[in-house]
């Protein structure tokens, strides 16, 4: 198990550093474990938890468990603090474990430098620090120095330091880097005696038990749209980078000026974009400025040529001007090393601006979600232009399924149709999940006699099938086939799409790199009058007249596809309503806040 430190000053930027570390080098199939050491009386649980009481009576050891995750918990009350090493025993061995902290203990180290510390180096001082991780250059210094922001450089220096690069360096002509671990074949097991679930609990089951399965690649970033940002991003220099001008006009020093008629000798000259002027502007002389130009040396205020009368090589203008003005400041939209954007975030267009203005060329970010989707049932064909029998039905939650997946940002892969037949069901299933990351099925999912998928999946993959109480999409079946998650969505195509979009969209972004993603409501009258079971979630399809009003769709029945073509929404009625007349507030969801374009 090897050991390589990050350390530093207060507000250094080192937990930003390790943070960025980890997901790099973990991104590259390194195991990595976390050591911090806190100044402070730290606290892992809060007042009133049954372990915090448990601790508050005496127990001098405390065991927090849940199939999450298990934490130990020692109570230091009269003895000293243990040093580095012991606590370093106690952890599970793995490829590296990375400290900060701990800086006058004897192991290699990397040092976090920021200016604004205004701290001198610790590494003039400790020999066991390799390195410097900086925003500023620093003199007669005899370390290799890296950008602070260079996550990649950093890592690639760390793996060299604890001789972990031979193995673990991808080939520099390949993208491939390891992914994580699959999720758990338990992740969806229910608690005992658990029958009908409500809509919420069974999806804060699913955002507690979902996590990341995407590996992480670097690319540039002409080709981030869409993508997941693995890492945070931090700004390499400032936006603007210096001074400069917001209007063409002429600059000059402020205190050369007062209120009244001013004369200002014009400089030979001008700074121009892209194109500054060398020179020095002495006090009570101007010089000709354009939009963009960066501020000449002993220029701190523009004025608008609009504004200003030209003479024979000077300007004449009234004085009373604010100093300062028509200036854009360093630093003022984003300042350098200043976090960006956060990771897990699905970059759009805008973000790439942000981006590409503060010189970012190469970005880490999630690989795509390869989501299969397959369509079963024996009833089931292609469409044909309408030649199809009365007995057949067209696919149409395939096509649907697909586009879904693209618009979530997935990369989805057409696994087919395949009909009410077991052994070839197991060979699809088999072949998908050597390619895929998560299989979306429809149709099978139920527990009848032609229903293949959830027998299959309960007789040789794990199966758990969640009943929960929504109209329409009860039945919803979850499991592991080979390592792979298997979402089973009810065959009729309302029903397909409903549970898709509230259950399958939210989970699959948290294992695409992405926070649980809720989608958007708002509380808008109703067009229309309704009577509901009590304690059942209900998903109507819906869309906004003129007059800001919500109507819902002649029928409720899941095979009428037309009505999803034509809502614009769903409107949700809660688990508690029974009732619903015309002009009571209700929640409508339009497609766009669950990933349909508009």
């Amino acid at each position: 198990m090897k050991i390589f430190g990050v350390v530093g000053w207060k507000n250094s930027g080192k937990t930003g550093l390790v943070e960025r570390l980890v997901c790099e080098l973990t991104g590259r199939g390194i195991k990595v474990s976390t050591m911090k050491h806190a100044h402070h009386a730290f606290d892992v649980d809060q007042p009133g938890k049954d372990s915090y009481r448990h601790r508050a009576a005496g127990a001098g050891e405390v065991v927090l468990s849940s199939y999450k995750r298990w934490v130990l918990m020692h109570e230091l009350h009269s003895e000293d603090e243990p040093p580095m090493e012991t606590l370093l025993a106690k952890m599970t061995p793995c490829d590296l474990v990375i400290v900060e902290g701990y800086k006058r203990d004897d192991f290699p180290k990397i040092e976090a430098n920021r200016a604004e510390t205004g701290q001198p180096l610790l590494a003039r001082d400790d020999p066991q620090i390799r390195a410097v991780a900086t925003d500023q250059h620093h003199e007669n210094l005899e370390l290799p120095a890296f950008d602070l922001n260079d996550t990649r450089a950093i890592a690639d220096f760390v793996l060299q330091e604890t001789g972990l690069a031979p193995s673990a360096r991808p080939d520099p002509t390949s993208q491939e880097i390891a992914p994580p671990p699959v999720l758990k074949n338990d992740c969806f097991a229910l608690p005992a005696g658990v029958s009908w679930m409500p809509v919420d609990e069974a999806l804060a089951m699913l955002r507690e038990r979902m996590s990341p399965v995407c590996g992480v690649e670097n690319i540039p970033l002409s080709q981030a749209s869409g993508r997941v940002l693995a890492v945070p991003q931090m700004a390499a220099r400032a936006n603007p980078p210096a001074a400069n001008s917001a209007v063409d006009g002429y600059g000059f020093a402020h205190a050369s000026v007062g209120s009244g008629p001013q004369r200002l000798a014009l400089v030979e000259g001008r700074s121009a974009a892209g194109a500054p002027l060398a020179g020095v502007v002495a006090r009570g002389q101007a010089v000709r400025i354009l939009t963009g130009a960066l501020v000449p040396e002993g220029v701190d205020t523009v004025i608008m040529q609009e504004d200003v009368t030209l003479e024979e090589g000077a300007i004449v203008f009234h004085g009373g001007i604010s100093a300062g003005a028509n200036l854009r400041q360093a630093g003022e939209d984003v300042k350098k090393g200043e976090t960006v954007l956060d990771a897990g975030r699905r970059l759009r267009p805008p973000d790439l601006a942000l981006l590409a203005a503060l010189g970012s060329e190469r970005i880490a970010v999630r690989k795509r979600l390869r989501i299969g989707v397959l369509s079963t049932g024996d009833e089931l064909v292609a469409p044909d232009g309408g030649n199809a029998p009365a007995s057949k039905t067209y696919d149409a939650n395939r096509p649907l399924l697909l586009s879904l997946a693209q618009g979530w940002g997935g990369e989805a892969i057409d696994l087919g149709h395949v009909g009410d037949d077991r052994a070839a069901l197991r060979a699809v299933l088999d072949e998908a999940a050597k390619s895929v990351d998560v299989i979306l099925t429809s149709g099978g999912a139920s527990a009848g006699d032609e229903d293949h998928v959830s027998a299959l999946l309960g007789a040789e993959g794990t199966l758990h099938a969640w009943r929960i109480a929504l109209k329409p999409g009860r039945p919803l079946a979850l499991g592991m086939w080979r390592g792979v998650p298997v979402f089973g969505l009810p065959g009729n195509p309302v029903a397909a799409f409903v549970t898709a979009a509230i259950f399958a969209r939210p989970a699959l972004g948290v294992m695409a790199g992405m926070p649980w993603q809720s989608p958007a409501s708002y509380l808008v009258p109703a067009a229309f009058s309704k009577t509901k079971k009590l304690g059942r979630r209900e998903y109507l399809r819906a869309r906004l007249d003129g007059a800001g009003r919500v109507e819902v769709y002649k029928s409720e029945g899941s095979g009428r596809i037309s009505g999803m073509a034509w809502a614009n929404g769903l409107v949700e009625l809660g688990d508690d309503d029974t009732a619903i007349s015309a002009g009571d507030l209700v929640r409508f969801i339009p497609y766009e806040s669950l990933g349909l374009p508009v």
